[in-house]
């Protein structure tokens, strides 16, 4: 299928020009507003022309670089290839590259690390800056000019409302029959002139198909051909098969004493091997009906709509593997009606997701004794990803749970510490920790409380005693609400700065 036939709306076909060409329209300094959120749905051909242009200025002994602000993350095409250039001074609000995370840590690049909810707001409040530029990756354009939109939503809607000038990225890769697929709402509004939004039930449609923009706005548009990100899923391991097994267990039991309804809640699931390991544990689980709210749709997920087990998933992104693509594109029309996608605004609304009653499911560095979750920064200062959507969900989820092995590098590192060199949840938004050694639920539980629980089932047992004789020896002394020895919490960590283990990559 050709760009002619993606561009329905005759104005924009004499807009169409190259990569090249539309790269020489962002300026040194712009701050520039790109589609993508975990490796779905970023623009593909014009990164690389800045980046391009950015090592010729650089040449030239000219500056250049701009603001970048996305959904989430990227691609190593996307971010990678500007990082490696040098052409990114700031970056907001996610990043899982390894360049650009090398970048970001040597201090070359200022990341703003920012709760996804927050970001569209808080760039429609002023709070960034002016945006000069959206670049947006789009399936088409409608006859009327409307935007049919990729496999990522993310921050579009806003960045095209809010940029001085577009750029359209028109992907002719992606099947054309994802149209229809998309719920864009555009009853958002600033304070104090809000309304409630009218979601009640996960699998609701309360907007439109298509994303609008003002095409007197539209400077260019550029053809591409190219899939997203291909995300490698590793097949569930022994300790995420027993990660999965203790959360498909509990919510069992919540079920049976009738603390969960026995039509399941929404879930969210994070990203990465041991959520995907959790939804597969799903799939042979006593659940039925389910009904998936989160931010990205991966494998586990398209799985569980396949299966019969997932009436329909509702996301801002569909991130998967090549198989798992090549099934959704063969499948188009089964998987059309069972997913909708949705701007990131909504799909991490806080107001939404406590109505709705999420189960939360996020991944964690470490946990220390009291609750305390990082899930951001190695040795406390490396930044890995950033928070994402982890805290959205977290904080006003039904429940909340927090995983990870409990252990890292190969044993030499336990998860679970004394405390966190990091804070990105605080224990009052925790409620449940697991690792493979066990879960342990924190609800109701005084911080001595939580300790010991949290020692007894999620520690490994080659660290078990040491945290437990600090937890004793932390009792012996000084205030006993939530006991600490400054000096040996901070040295936990420091132990381990010699051999490297702990700094980011």
């Amino acid at each position: 299928m050709s760009i002619a036939d993606r561009v329905r709306y005759p104005d924009f076909l004499s807009r169409i020009m190259t990569a090249e060409q539309a790269a020489e329209l962002i300026a040194h300094g712009t701050n520039v507003g790109m589609s993508g959120f975990t490796g779905a749905g970023y623009p593909k051909a014009l990164p690389q022309a800045i980046a391009a242009r950015a090592k010729a200025e650089h040449a030239a002994g000219k500056p250049y670089r701009i603001n970048l602000w996305t959904g989430a993350s990227t691609a190593a095409e996307c971010d990678g290839v500007m990082a490696e250039a040098h052409s990114i001074g700031q970056r907001l609000p996610f990043n899982t590259d390894p360049t650009a995370r090398k970048a970001v840590n040597a201090g070359e690049i200022d990341f703003i690390d920012m709760h996804l909810s927050h970001v569209a707001q808080h760039a429609w409040f002023g709070f960034l800056g002016h945006m000069h530029v959206a670049v947006v990756e789009v399936l088409g354009v409608t006859e009327d000019g409307r935007l049919i939109p990729s496999t990522a939503v993310g921050n579009n809607k806003t960045w095209l409302e809010i940029a001085d000038k577009v750029i359209l990225e028109v992907n002719t890769k992606p099947p054309a029959k994802m149209e229809g697929m998309h719920d864009i709402y555009y009853g958002t509004a600033i304070p104090p002139r809000r309304v409630p939004i009218s979601l009640t039930h996960a699998d609701n449609r309360i907007g439109e198909p298509y994303l609008r923009v003002d095409p007197s706005k539209v400077v260019a548009i550029v053809e591409t051909h190219k899939g997203d990100r291909d995300n490698v899923f590793a097949t569930p391991d022994e300790n995420s098969n027993k990660i999965a097994s203790y959360i498909i267990d509990f919510l069992a039991h919540e079920m049976k004493m009738g603390r969960l309804p026995r039509e399941m809640l929404p879930i969210q699931s994070g990203v990465g091997n041991v959520a995907n390991a959790v939804l597969a544990g799903l799939l042979t689980g006593p659940f039925e009906n389910l009904l998936g709210f989160t931010e990205v749709l991966q494998d586990g997920m398209l799985d569980l709509l396949r299966a019969g087990k997932m009436r329909r998933a509702s996301a801002t992104a569909i991130s998967l593997s090549g198989s798992a693509y090549k099934d959704f594109e063969d499948n188009i029309d089964f998987y059309r009606s069972r997913i909708i996608l949705r701007p990131q605004e909504i799909s991490n609304h806080p107001e939404l997701v406590r109505r709705l009653g999420i189960i939360a499911m996020n991944s964690m560095i470490e946990a220390d004794i009291y609750g305390n979750i990082n899930s951001t920064h190695v040795m406390g200062t490396g930044m890995m990803n950033g928070i994402g959507g982890s805290g959205d969900f977290a904080r006003n989820g039904y429940l909340s749970f927090f995983v990870t092995p409990s252990v890292a590098k190969n044993g030499k590192i336990s998860c679970i510490v004394p405390m966190c060199s990091h804070v990105d949840h605080t224990e009052h938004d925790t409620q449940i920790i697991v690792t493979e050694q066990g879960l342990a639920d924190l609800r109701g539980l005084s911080p001595k409380q939580r300790a010991q629980v949290i020692i007894d089932r999620c520690a490994h047992p080659d660290y078990r005693d040491q945290l437990q004789d600090y937890f004793d020896r932390a009792r012996q002394q000084g205030a006993q609400h939530t006991p600490h020895i400054l000096r040996e919490a901070l040295s936990w960590h420091e132990r381990f700065m010699d051999t490297g283990d702990m700094r980011a990559p």
